[in-house]
């Protein structure tokens, strides 16, 4: 009976994507959003940590945006800025005294110095480049009255196989568990940029927590869902996103983001259990995506399950193999239903060297955060 539930566990991991297709398909069409807006009042932030070598290009991208009723605050944390000069009076250079070496405190020490009470504020990481249209996009849905919004972080580079690998992952996790879990009723996953929040909720939800480490979108998106809020995707507010080129930025990378799985999938626990008791549908499918593990993990184990079932149950074996054909089918559904370079479907043929760079982060997990703080950028 053990190994029958351990095997559901992992198993419904693999034909989730394709059901949540198929209700985004029978689901009623959204009603059209709002075309024009009034212009509210954002404050960008924007946070490096030690490297600035991209942030002139990321703070030009915004100042470059159709917007007029915002401000940029750069924290640039650990960094020498002796060489930065901006004299655009929108944008608000601050240096911490001390190393912060957290997101949120970055975040919170921006906060703390506003200039005046932004009513909406962003967060775009220093490698990013942020579309003409993006703050725009973003008021639609916060028109609609959602307190909290992720817009689309796309490849800013495809200039290695690692890096078209990286965005063809991102491309599954927006279409899934932005596009699509949003589509049916509950709450887009955040990705860290590119997303934007009420003010006073974002202070709400995290200005009594002190997080270090990787994952503080995890825990953000835990206390806004938790709040019985609903986070919308904004599938056309577009950041550009540097994907990992190199295999050593993969790795630290990946360690981080899978220590913070480890440390933050009880969260669905909790959702799950509150939406149950609350009958709150976003709440429940939330909290179970939560609990689903990194792609490659849960995939690896969907093999060694079908292995171990070719010798005590073929017949089990065979569903085995139905479910891993039900995701590549899926995964390939994301990467069709989203307009992708070519060069990201050329890619594909690696992704078992990919998956291996991934089981080594693996090993590196435990000690992730005192590996590596912050993954360097140097795409120009």
């Amino acid at each position: 009976m053990t190994w029958i539930i351990l095997q559901l566990i992992i198993g419904h991991n693999l034909v989730m994507p394709l059901l949540l297709y198929t209700i985004h398909v029978c689901a009623k069409k959204q009603k059209d959003l709002p075309e024009h807006s009034k212009e509210a009042d954002y404050a960008i932030i924007v946070t490096a940590y030690e490297q600035t070598d991209l942030l002139q290009q990321a703070v030009n991208s915004i100042l470059n945006i159709n917007y007029s009723n915002y401000l940029v605050y750069i924290v640039a944390d650990k960094c020498d800025v002796s060489g930065l000069i901006f004299d655009d009076p929108r944008v608000i250079l601050l240096r911490p005294e001390t190393t912060l070496g957290s997101n949120t405190r970055s975040h919170f020490y921006a906060i703390n110095r506003f200039v005046r009470k932004h009513e909406r504020l962003t967060i775009i990481d220093s490698d990013n480049l942020v579309d003409r249209e993006y703050l725009r996009e973003l008021n639609k849905f916060f028109d609609k009255g959602y307190e909290a919004v992720q817009g689309v972080r796309d490849a800013k580079n495809l200039n290695t196989t690692y890096a078209c690998l990286d965005a063809a992952r991102d491309v599954y996790y927006h279409f899934y568990d932005g596009k699509l879990l949003f589509g049916v009723g509950s709450s887009a996953t955040l990705a860290g940029s590119g997303m934007a929040f009420n003010t006073k909720l974002y202070r709400d939800c995290l200005e009594h927590l002190d997080i270090t480490g990787a994952g503080f979108d995890k825990v953000l998106q835990f206390e806004i869902v938790k709040r019985g809020r609903r986070i919308a995707f904004a599938e056309n507010a577009l950041v550009y996103d540097e994907k990992t080129a190199k295999t050593d930025q993969l790795v630290m990378q990946r360690a981080r983001w899978i220590n913070t799985w480890f440390k933050y999938f009880s969260y669905g626990f909790t959702l799950m259990a509150k939406g149950i008791k609350k009958t709150n549908f976003n709440q429940f499918l939330f909290g179970l995506i939560l609990l689903r593990p990194p792609l490659f993990i849960f995939l690896l184990l969907a093999i060694a399950c079908f292995s171990v079932n070719l010798f005590i149950s073929p017949m089990i074996a065979i569903v085995w193999m139905v479910g891993i054909l039900f995701f590549v089918a899926a995964f390939l559904i994301a990467l069709m239903k989203t307009k992708i370079d070519k060069r990201i479907y050329s890619a594909l043929i690696s992704i078992p060297k990919f998956m291996f760079f991934q089981v080594l982060s693996l090993t590196k997990a435990s000690k992730a955060n005192k590996i590596s703080v912050a993954t360097r950028h140097d795409y120009n």
